[in-house]
């Protein structure tokens, strides 16, 4: 059976979560990954949120977002019965083409340094590999 890309629903969130987690990453449902977050991202980056199905097996994911000069690769996974078949090359590659429709030419993905995998698949897409600090802060919300 062929695995196809296409737009992820709402109704993928489940399946999503579960793929994460079976990726080995660490979804934050309470968070960034809660049901709330994902159905706002959802409809606003409709053509960026992509999901790898096999008939309805979800096996694949990417979400692409921008900050209206930057396209990010964010968040890829691929079911680890169904790596080494090209699937997360292909999500990457559409994400980046519906992130081009929208006018990004700049496109980067954060990777851990310890993420050898990761590091060597996006050097093989053309992307160049920068030494970069991270700084971050989180704000609480007010009770």
């Amino acid at each position: 059976m062929a695995v196809q890309i296409r737009p992820l629903r709402q109704s993928n969130y489940n399946a999503m979560i579960a793929l994460f987690q079976i990726a080995g990453m660490n979804p934050k449902t309470r968070g960034r990954d809660s049901p709330r977050s994902f159905s706002e991202q959802v409809r606003r980056h409709r053509s960026s949120y992509l999901g790898a199905f096999e008939e309805d097996r979800l096996v694949g994911v990417v979400l692409g977002t921008h900050d209206t000069r930057k396209a990010w690769i964010n968040r890829l996974a691929v079911h680890p019965d169904y790596r080494r078949r090209s699937i997360a090359a292909r999500l990457v590659r559409e994400c980046e083409r519906a992130l081009r429709k929208q006018g990004l030419k700049m496109f980067a993905a954060m990777i851990e340094p310890e993420n050898r995998a990761s590091e060597a698949f996006f050097r093989s897409l053309g992307y160049e590999i920068l030494p970069i600090l991270y700084a971050r802060k989180k704000l609480r919300e007010s009770v």
